[in-house]
């Protein structure tokens, strides 16, 4: 019931900087605005998360790979919002309709989770949680986190879950949020 109290007062709370995001997204580069991706969610379960888009309309013809730090398929409006982390404001939708928390691991694509997975076997771990737009390894890394370290950060949130580790990941996000700080 919090998740969805807080994704409908973040929605409408966000909307004014969702739509001039969205402007410039079209004055920046050609393409849709919005960027919907399946991702791997609580139990393995599927569904689509919607994202500004911050890269090149066609950022992955060859295929799905992870994010990188300076990676050259990102706009230059996307790396800002990647930065202040505004790219992620449309997933309050996905909270609403349940796919996600506010807080949690982040979703991958199921193929980077496979093989993620055949790598380390601990990675199907994180997928005992519902996932969220913001989590512990999101606001101690950012995109420069490789899939091993991200795990480790992931499975401290899954065992300490609380309302003290929710409220620590709340303040370092809303630090990143401002600062930019974090989110590489």
């Amino acid at each position: 019931m919090i998740n969805l109290l807080f994704a409908i007062v973040g929605l409408i709370l966000t909307f004014p900087i969702l739509f001039f995001c969205a402007v410039f997204i079209k004055l920046d580069s050609k393409g849709p605005i919005f960027f919907y991706q399946k991702r791997v969610g609580l139990n393995g379960k599927q569904f689509t998360i919607i994202k500004l888009r911050t890269m090149i309309e066609a950022a992955e013809k060859n295929g799905q790979r992870w994010a990188s730090v300076n990676d050259p398929r990102v706009t230059k409006v996307g790396a800002i919002l990647r930065k202040y982390r505004l790219d992620e404001l449309p997933q309050f939708i996905n909270v609403i309709k349940g796919d996600i928390s506010l807080i949690g691991p982040r979703p991958e694509v199921p193929e980077l989770t496979k093989r993620f997975t055949e790598h380390n076997s601990s990675f199907i771990y994180r997928l005992q949680v519902k996932p969220g737009i913001t989590g512990w390894a999101q606001v101690n890394g950012g995109y420069d986190l490789s899939p091993d370290q991200k795990l480790k950060y992931d499975m401290e949130y899954i065992n300490n879950i609380g309302i003290a580790m929710d409220a620590k990941i709340i303040v370092h996000t809303i630090r990143v949020l401002f600062t930019g700080d974090g989110a590489r």
